[in-house]
């Protein structure tokens, strides 16, 4: 563990005290053991007996090691470093307590600190707003703090087993929740016109995070004004063009939480004329990689769910072609004679894939002309399927939620999906994929076995019936939900064997969990899948016949439960299939459970559940089939010509109309 000797504490006017020569001596040492004894200064800024001078020495070389490698961090947090510098904060001494906050700072930033290490204490965060009145490097260092320790997720373990149990629990509030309830916005926003550019800078990083997918925090911020001035109109200024780029970029950050938070209106001219210009400025060849990236990553996240955005993005700054850039990197070898650029470039090209693939699909989410633009740009097919046997997961994700979108396309679906056969990339993603690419794996792959898609037939032919049934046992809703969508598009106007394969592959067992999950969603999809098994006569009689007695069992079941009327009006749509089977229908005449049901239901006070009732009635007594006439009197007998009267007079067009017909198979 070799570190270069600091150059901060010799350029201090004091030399560091001969007392702790000793100890700085061994840190720099190229003997591990001599640097484990190091550990001896957090000893010493710990004790009352240790001078304020030694003990500020003390705090700024833990810093120092702290800016080497992770192990060092490691080894600092296992030694209870952050207790040990907290305390240190109680003191008055203001040298003292800004060499803890920048070892603080540097420790925080390092990747493998837990975050929840800060909230241990619920007096820390207190104490820490309270010591932003004190220098400008405390406002500097805690702003810093708290943006690099302000995560969306909820406590977890942190792995520390000799560290204090944090205060938060598993279900307690989050880090923006606990730095918004300790008063960040009020005591951080009058620093966005402090004179320091590092202190600005660093509360302005603090509100992107605050904000970040946070209501609460962006609807607080929209209304606090700093000298007469609405943080928004600050915002903006931030993003002005003479301005520098991380400024301009984290102040578009902000106004894009905002907006995506509903703060800020999409149409509102910051958003239109100054926050989307400057992110798809952020994405021209003249910015740095990181730059790139960011930037793309930023209006991926601001114009994700509105159509207007999407557009305007799209015809600003010739931005689809702009983004196929990011595609060329590593540049060519031989262009290359720069090592350090070669090693530069090597590192950001997969977050540049990744970040472009990102800003296609947002682009791509609704409108078909875009999506034509983002296929026709260069190479583009060929890349999202390179993309989705990328090694990095992340780019992965990015590629398959690239394809989802343009997947919406029907036109692409019949041609660009098919000439470069992107079904079997596709599959061999959904064969071994973390969940978070699972779903959205799953999801394009409903869309490609629409009935009018190219890839239905040799997706088919690959095993998919297996996965997707696979897929509707998984405790993941969202991949169980997709499971079930898929086999129903497939089902639709299928042949019969493929029909058999669904019910074998499923299984009687696993269709009965499915029609009893808690999830209406699934409900829904199964019901539809049922549906779209149960049609044309020969497929439901043939069906009917294996498998009859479980589905009249399911559909009795869901009739008599607590359902909402469109899960209940799907199962009637499903009984009105069999009743137009030839033999099938015979297995709701038998039923007088079932025909009670449905008289029921003719005269619900929902005229969508009338109607689907009506179709089996009028399914059941039609005159041309055989069997019919002994259908009608057995209806007849149980008062549903009665009703069919009463039904002619409604008021309702399509009630009456459907009435009278069948009332016509009567007289006929």
């Amino acid at each position: 563990m070799f570190l270069v000797r600091p150059k901060r504490l010799f350029s201090r006017k004091r030399e560091v005290t001969a007392s702790s020569r000793h100890y700085v001596d061994r840190l720099f040492d190229l003997d591990p053991q001599k640097v484990l004894q190091g550990v001896m200064l957090l000893y010493l800024l710990q004790q009352e007996t240790s001078s304020t001078e030694l003990r500020t020495e003390c705090a700024v070389v833990l810093g120092s090691l702290a800016m080497g490698t992770e192990n060092n961090v490691k080894s600092l947090l296992d030694c209870h470093i952050i207790p040990a510098l907290l305390q240190g904060l109680l003191l008055p001494d203001l040298k003292f307590i800004e060499a803890c906050l920048r070892c603080l700072r540097t420790i925080f930033i390092s990747p493998v600190t837990p975050e929840d290490l800060l909230y241990t204490d619920a007096t820390v965060i207190s104490h820490l707003m309270a010591l932003l009145s004190r220098s400008r490097y405390t406002q500097e260092y805690i702003c810093q703090i708290f943006s690099h320790c302000c995560k969306l997720q909820h406590w977890h373990s942190c792995g520390f087993k000799s560290l204090p149990q944090p205060l938060l629990c598993a279900n307690g509030p989050d880090h923006q929740t606990i730095l918004f309830n300790h008063g960040a916005v009020q005591n951080i926003a009058h620093l966005l016109v402090s004179t320091s550019y590092k202190v600005r800078m660093q509360a302005l990083k603090c509100f992107s995070v605050l904000a970040f997918e946070n209501p609460q925090v962006s609807m607080t911020l929209v209304n606090v004004s700093v000298d007469g001035e609405l943080l928004p109109q600050i915002f903006v200024k931030m993003l002005q063009r003479d301005k520098p780029i991380e400024m301009q970029l984290t102040s578009a950050k902000c106004l894009t939480s905002m907006c995506r938070a509903g703060a800020i209106r999409t149409d509102d001219s910051c958003i239109v004329l100054k926050t989307l210009p400057c992110l798809v400025r952020m994405c021209s060849k003249e910015r740095l990689l990181e730059e790139r990236v960011e930037g793309a990553e930023t209006l991926a996240y601001l114009i994700e769910t509105d159509v207007e955005l999407q557009r305007i993005a799209s015809i600003t700054d010739h931005l689809i072609v702009m983004l196929a850039d990011y595609f060329k990197y590593p540049s060519s070898v031989s262009a290359i004679t720069d090592i350090k650029r070669l090693d530069h470039d090597l590192k950001h090209a997969h977050e540049l894939r990744q970040a472009a693939f990102k800003l296609y699909a947002s682009l791509g989410a609704n409108d078909e002309d875009i999506r034509k633009k983002i296929i026709e740009t260069e190479n583009m097919m060929d890349r999202i399927v390179n993309g989705l046997s990328e090694s990095s997961i992340k780019v992965r994700l990015a590629a398959v939620r690239c394809l989802h979108s343009l997947s919406r396309s029907v036109q692409q679906l019949r041609t660009s999906f098919q000439d470069h056969a992107v079904w079997k990339p596709l599959m061999k993603v959904l064969q071994n994929a973390p969940n978070e690419i699972l779903v959205v794996a799953s999801s394009t792959l409903c869309n490609l076995l629409l009935e009018f898609s190219p890839s239905k037939e040799p997706i088919l032919e690959s095993g998919a019936i297996e996965l997707l049934c696979s897929l509707t046992q998984s405790e993941n809703l969202a991949l169980r939900v997709n499971g079930i969508w898929a086999l129903m598009n497939m089902a639709f106007q299928a042949e019969q064997k493929i029909k058999s394969d669904i019910l074998r592959g499923l299984s009687t067992e696993q269709l009965f969990q499915l029609l009893s999950d808690s999830d209406v969603n699934v409900l829904m999809k199964t019901l539809g899948l049922l549906r779209n098994l149960l049609s044309t006569r020969p497929h439901i009689d043939h069906i009917m016949s294996t498998h009859g007695k479980q589905i009249m069992q399911a559909v009795t079941l869901i009739l008599e439960g607590e359902h909402n009327i469109e899960v209940k009006e799907q199962t009637l749509c499903i009984l009105a299939n069999i009743a137009d089977g030839t033999t099938a229908k015979e297995l709701i005449m038998t039923n007088d459970d079932i025909l009670q049901k449905i008289k029921y239901y003719m005269s619900h006070s929902n005229a969508k559940l009338q109607l689907a009732a009506m179709f089996c009635i009028s399914n059941l007594i039609w005159n041309e089939e055989e069997g019919s006439q002994e259908r009608q009197d057995k209806l007849r007998d149980m008062g549903i010509v009665d009703i069919l009267h009463k039904l002619s007079q409604s008021s309702d067009p399509n009630l009456c109309d459907k009435a009278k017909t069948a009332l016509q198979q009567y007289l006929a």
